[in-house]
């Protein structure tokens, strides 16, 4: 049966790929979504298994790598942390299938998407199953390769070609640090087995490596050098620029990718090596401080964007944020808590905005839209319950989960732990406006499209709603559910004890009743002040945008890190590219091998081939010179 979870995507994936042509595209659709449907009842199936019955499984699929002390098996590993991602990622998923049938109905080349879909759910299923760092490392750079795929689906456009080579190009600068991140645990500990690796961590405490000229203990580097892979994958500031250009993938690739799946591999990476972590209170501090200014920098950021799309993109951002930050304060199962919750409403809000862009036929500004909550009223429902959750609001699942975070980090009691507790504060504000922003200039105010009319946005059909509607469930109640499963204090060394570390078992306090009370007041104060805003008085935001034209156009521009990276690698790259190329190799190489010595050739061959002028006493004056030459050459030996 478990294995069944993995492998039901991958047959579903190779039959629609390779013979979707023969069967056709209604049962190429309808057989992935019911593979990896059947795939999701098993995990949910499992899951259940791990919470009632502490059930636990290692099962080896095939010997896959014995070479010297390098011992790596394909294999399936069943704990409660691989539990809780199997119904995330299948769950999701399968939604995300049945929704692409209708999303993608006038698409051409739907086996190919749905093989695509398929694919990738495999190659994220193996990379949270595994039980070492190369089968990880396997699905890791798997989805890597199927996310450029779906970014760059509609090859035919120029700017998913290039929002596809820029999300694979950006991951591998954090795969690289990722991969010496492996090669030095194989080097420390012969191994790259989970259990093994972990068994040995104490015993390098002291441990010291001399890396690029500095002195730095062995477990902080093993740590960084994961963290760098991390950043990459979920997100994080500076290497977060692929992120938003993702969005020119089809609406379910971007649900898929930047909810519950591709972007949440590094919190899991983090959260599954806490056994490592654990002993690097540097990195858990870095890790904190990079956590907190993804999530402010990407809420900023969103406030002032028009495209529904990338507002979610940067909302997925700031909340991965989020994640990391509750992982940076020791508080792992809270930021698993987080992911898991944030998968339905996230979700829910992509493939709501989808409805939206069906419904506009792929319009996609938010400009262009308003007005529209009667002619689209299950979408705006569903997508005002995703806001909710995401926003916090009381009793909804994002209330359950992200203010924990908040309130772990406070608890913590150090100086980044408080710092990051008031940036959370802030952020949630921040996420609240611009999260009703959207709402507000979607479905309110006066209907702004001048290319369709109102009369012809209509609402999605059922195939694409049903999904929408059960994403809805989990994010109203997966948070009230689970809390006491995830982060009761009674109750975490034993779902968790088989998957998480903590040294140091979390606070059992409660922070001042202020403190609990100032995140949820800010976001209910928060939905009448973007009602002001963006529906009753709209010159508001103008005038302030108008008094604060640098700070705008600072936003707008995403903090000008594309910019940035353009001015400091992308152009000094060409330059350095160009000299070797026009001038090392065009020059130097070629001018003085293979094109120089063609050329002295042909010149040679040139002047000899005067000498073939036809007449026999030019030809009798150069036997002559020849004769005399090697007559001479005798006589002075």
């Amino acid at each position: 049966m478990e294995l069944s979870i993995i492998f039901l995507p991958l047959i579903a994936s190779i039959i629609s790929g390779f013979f979707g042509r023969f069967i056709g595209d209604r049962n190429s659709e309808i057989i992935t979504s019911l593979l990896v449907s059947i795939s999701a009842i098993l995990s949910i199936y499992v899951f259940y298994e791990v919470i009632v019955n502490n059930y636990q499984e290692n099962i080896l699929i095939a010997k896959w790598i014995n070479s010297g002390s390098l011992d790596v098996n394909w294999s399936m590993n069943i704990d409660p942390l691989s539990s809780v991602m199997l119904v995330v990622v299948t769950l999701v998923s399968s939604l995300v299938h049945v929704y692409s049938i209708g999303y993608m109905s006038h698409d051409p080349h739907k086996p190919r998407f749905m093989a695509y879909l398929s694919l990738f759910t495999f190659a994220m299923l193996m990379l949270v199953t595994s039980d070492n760092f190369i089968q990880l490392f396997f699905g890791w750079e798997g989805v890597g390769l199927c996310s450029y795929f779906l970014i760059g689906f509609w090859f035919k456009k120029e700017s998913a070609n290039a929002a596809a080579i820029k999300a694979f190009v950006v991951n591998r600068v954090g795969d690289f640090g990722f991969a010496l991140g492996i090669f030095l645990i194989f080097y420390l500990f012969g191994t790259v087995n989970y259990n093994e690796v972990f068994q040995q961590i104490p015993t390098i405490t002291d441990t010291n490596l001399n890396f690029l000229g500095i002195e730095v203990g062995a477990i902080n580097l093993i740590c960084f050098l994961l963290f760098i892979g991390a950043m990459g994958k979920s997100a994080q500031i500076l290497l977060h620029t692929w992120l938003p250009d993702a969005m020119e993938g089809p609406t379910p690739v971007s649900a898929l990718i930047h909810a519950a799946t591709m972007v949440t591999a590094g919190v899991f990476l983090v959260v599954r090596c806490s056994p490592i972590y654990e002993y690097s209170p540097l990195i858990l501090n870095l890790i904190t401080i990079i956590g907190m200014t993804t999530a402010f920098f990407a809420a900023t950021v969103a406030l002032v964007q028009t495209d529904i799309k990338k507002i979610i993109a940067y909302s997925t951002c700031s909340q991965l944020g989020y994640m990391f930050f509750a992982a940076g304060v020791g508080a792992y199962n809270v930021a698993m808590f987080h992911l898991f919750t944030h998968a339905f409403f996230k979700a829910l809000l992509f493939l709501g905005s989808g409805s939206v862009i069906h419904a506009f036929k792929d319009e996609q500004n938010i400009n262009n839209m308003g007005a529209v909550w009667k002619k689209l009223p299950y979408t705006y429902v569903l997508m005002i319950i995703g806001t909710l959750a995401l926003t916090g609001f009381p009793f909804l699942s994002g209330f359950y989960s992200k203010d924990a975070i908040i309130e772990f980090a406070y608890l913590k009691g150090n100086t980044v732990g408080y710092y990051a507790a008031g940036v959370g504060v802030f952020t949630a504000f921040l996420t609240a406006i611009y999260s009703w922003r959207l709402i507000f200039k979607t479905f309110h105010g006066e209907y702004n499209n001048k290319s369709i009319k109102i009369e012809e946005t209509h609402e999605s059909p059922l195939i694409m709603l049903i999904p929408l509607i059960i994403l809805s469930i989990g994010a109203i109640f997966a948070g009230f559910i689970f809390k006491d499963l995830f982060i009761s204090l009674v109750d975490q060394n034993n779902f968790w004890a088989q998957s998480i570390l903590f040294l140091e078992p979390l606070s059992t306090e409660h922070p001042p009743t202020w403190f609990l009370l100032i995140t949820p007041i800010l976001v209910l104060i928060s939905i009448p002040i973007a009602y002001y805003l963006f529906v009753k008085n709209k010159s508001i935001p103008e005038q302030i945008v108008k008094i604060n034209r640098p700070l705008y156009e600072f936003l707008v521009n995403k903090w000008y890190f594309d910019e940035l990276y353009d001015y400091i690698i992308i152009k000094p790259s060409q330059k350095i590219g160009l000299f070797l190329w026009k001038v090392c190799d065009v020059k130097i190489i070629d001018g003085f091998g293979p094109d120089g010595m063609s050329m002295l050739i042909k010149k040679i061959s040139q002047k000899a081939n005067k000498f073939q002028s036809g007449f026999i006493y030019q030809y009798a004056f150069v036997m002559l010179l020849g004769f005399s030459a090697l007559l001479t050459y005798l006589i002075i030996n």
